[in-house]
Formats: structure tokens, sequence, C-alpha cells
């Protein structure tokens, strides 16, 4: 599976998260740090995504996603252990977990697959 399959809908959920916190709880914060690395991630997925239509591999964009990716879990995962909520620190944390996972295996298996042309 390439990483901007899941890059691209990580960053609009975390966008989505974002504008929620700040429409129901009016944090800036939310809003900030939710839009902020949802559209870095989106941003990097897309750079991935055109790099794998000319056929090449963005290890810029996959280093991106994974440092955005840990730094969120490292966060959100402090928060988490502060407050003990489950929404949205927790569920952030989990999900920004795995998907360092991810990249990491991206990382280490060579990025994405470029199938041979035909």
């Amino acid at each position: 599976m390439h990483d901007f399959c899941f890059t691209i809908p990580y960053g609009l959920l975390l966008v989505c998260g974002g504008v929620i916190g700040y429409g129901k709880k009016g944090s800036v914060a939310s809003l900030a740090g939710g839009c902020g690395t949802g559209m870095f991630l989106v941003l990097a997925g897309y750079l991935s995504l055109q790099a794998f239509h000319k056929r090449k591999n963005s290890y810029i964009a996959l280093i991106l996603e994974t440092a955005i990716a840990a730094v969120l879990t490292w966060v959100m995962g402090q928060r988490y252990m502060q407050t003990s909520k489950i929404m949205p620190a927790g569920i952030v944390a989990g999900l920004s977990f795995v998907m360092t996972g991810f990249y990491l295996y991206k990382i280490a298996t060579g990025g994405n697959r470029i199938p041979p042309k035909e």
C-alpha cells in the first residue's frame, strides 16, 4: 500500500478534528494544531502522489510524514497521560502511533513500490 493512500485521509481527519474542536469548545489551539498538522500531512501526501505519478519515490514527503506522526504521537500521548481522556488525545495518539509505524515500515522497505513500465 502506498503512503499517500493513508496520509491524505489521515491529514484530512486531523483537519476535521481541529475544526470540530474549535466549533465545540472554541479552542484556537485545536484549530491551529489540527489544521496545521493536517494540512502539512495532506501536502506531504500530495507530493508523494505526484512523485508516484512520475514513477519516483518522494523520500522528503515520507520523512515529513514520519516526523509529523511521531511528534503527534509524543504530544498527544503526553496529553492523554495527563488527562486520561480518550477524545481527542488518546485517539490521535493511537492513530499517530500506528501511522508512525506504517511510515517507518515504508522507509525500511524503500518507499512506495513503483510498478514496472509496460
